[in-house]
Parts: C-alpha cells; structure tokens; sequence
C-alpha cells in the first residue's frame, strides 16, 4: 500500500463532526484534531505502512483504536476515584517526550540508558501520563506517586507463556493491559523466574504491550532473543526498545549481541 492510499484509509476511518484532519506533506504525518479543544495527535503515514505490511487490517485497527482513545483524554478533566489503585508505572524509551504538547514536564525517574519509567493514571481503556501540572492539582509529591505506581504494578498478572527454541527459553508476558512492559519492575516476579533459569536471565521490553525473558542456554539463543527483540519493537504500538537486558542480582545491564558473540557494555 502506498502513502496517498494509506492517507485515504486513515482519513476516512477516523473522520468525525468534531474532528479536524491536517496533513503535513514535507513529514508524510496526518494530524487528528478536536476542534472543540484544538488538540490532537500526529500519525506518521511510513510507519503504519510499515506495520500494515506484517499485520495488515490489524495495524490499521490499532492505530484508529490509539487515536479514538488519546482524543477521547485529550482536554478532558480526568477524575481519580481511587489514587491507591489507579497510579500505574509505564516504561518509555528515552526519545520519548519529556513534556506533554503544552510544554508541562511529565513525571518521570531514569531506568536504564533505553528506558524511563513515567507514570500514569488507569482510566479504563486508557490512562492518562501524569504531568507537574496534575501532579499539583492532586496535591501529589512525586515520592507518593512512585509509590502507588510500584505497589500497584505488582498486584498484575504475571501469568506467562513459556517457549523453547534451540535448547533456550523464552516467556512472554502479553496481556494488552497497557501495562505489560511494565512487569520489569515487579522485582519479585522477576525474581520468581530467575529461580527457575538454567541459563543466563535477559529481558526485553521492545514495546508497551509484551514483556520477554529468556533462559539463554547457549550462544544461539542469543541471535534468537536480538531477532525477536527486533521484530517485536518494529510491530510495537508503543516501540520502546530493540536492545535486551541480561539480569543479574537485581540489576538490568544492556547486552548487545553481534552475530553469534555477545557483547556487554
């Protein structure tokens, strides 16, 4: 499918009364705006050719979803019911935005040198990054935040799917809550399936909705684990990171992997 016809399903798809579609031809990026509020979220034309091509009407299903939802938050008040149970940690890669569209700062801690931890309000089907400004509409401090956030991510499934390829284990944590990424942070969970690795422990978070652990046996599991890490990152809603963590004791150091030789760094 080229630019101009993906341009065309797109516009026809998320069209709506209230809806305002700009398209930027230099960037190849549509823009979908509420007119009431006057905000919106870009897509860019490439890259959902790119999934389209793997994923056919189901990449085009996922981004009119992503799009209906951040429309439907965008310029809204958001109501917490319940902080103790709403607060979610949700991990991004480091290119990702450190402020909303506003120029307001998110909340956020350093993770790795790929990943920030930011933090989040559960609204349902969506949820809604929590900013400064929210953040003292609240009467928050960001230590309280944090707190929720981690306690939270731990009362989540943890149910996995276990896979062996060539002698190597790999568990998937894929339950599309928006949160599934975020399982890297349950260190108990983490650490109920490190008892059980025979191998080396590696994780990959390569984008929001899948959570990877491998039991790398052998040096062709590390080939496996960059190939899945890739193609799982390119099909990513939400992309956060191609590259894979070894875990040891508690900490996450980046592995990267050239061939069938690994390297560290």
């Amino acid at each position: 499918m080229d630019s101009i016809k993906m341009k065309r399903l797109l516009e026809e798809r998320l069209s709506a009364p209230n809806r305002k579609i700009s398209y930027d031809k230099k960037k190849d990026q549509l823009r979908f705006e509420n007119s009431d509020t006057g905000k919106g979220i870009e897509v860019s034309v490439p890259s959902i050719i790119g999934k389209w091509s793997n994923k056919k009407d189901e990449a085009i299903d996922e981004v009119v979803y992503y799009v209906e939802e951040a429309l439907s938050v965008m310029g809204t008040e958001t109501v917490v019911e319940a902080p103790e149970k709403q607060v979610f940690p949700v991990i991004r890669s480091t290119s990702f935005p450190s402020e909303a569209q506003e120029g307001i700062p998110f909340i956020f801690d350093d993770h790795t040198a790929e990943t920030r931890i930011y933090y989040a309000v559960d609204l349902g089907t969506t949820y809604r990054l929590i900013d400064t400004a929210f953040l003292e509409k609240q009467k928050w401090t960001k230590v309280q935040v944090k707190e929720m956030a981690l306690f939270n991510v731990r009362s989540l499934s943890t149910r996995v799917k276990a896979d062996e390829v060539a002698g190597n284990v790999f568990y998937f944590l894929n339950s599309n809550d928006g949160y599934d990424a975020s399982r890297i942070l349950n260190e108990s969970f983490l650490q109920e399936i490190n008892a059980k690795v025979e191998g080396e422990m590696t994780i990959a978070v390569p984008h929001q909705d899948v959570l990877i652990i491998g039991d790398i046996r052998n040096e062709t599991g590390y080939d496996i684990l960059a190939q899945m890490a890739m193609e799982f990152f390119a099909n990513g809603k939400v992309p956060i990171t191609a590259l894979s963590f070894i875990y040891e004791d508690g900490e996450l150091e980046p592995v990267f992997i050239l061939g069938k030789n690994k390297r560290r760094e």
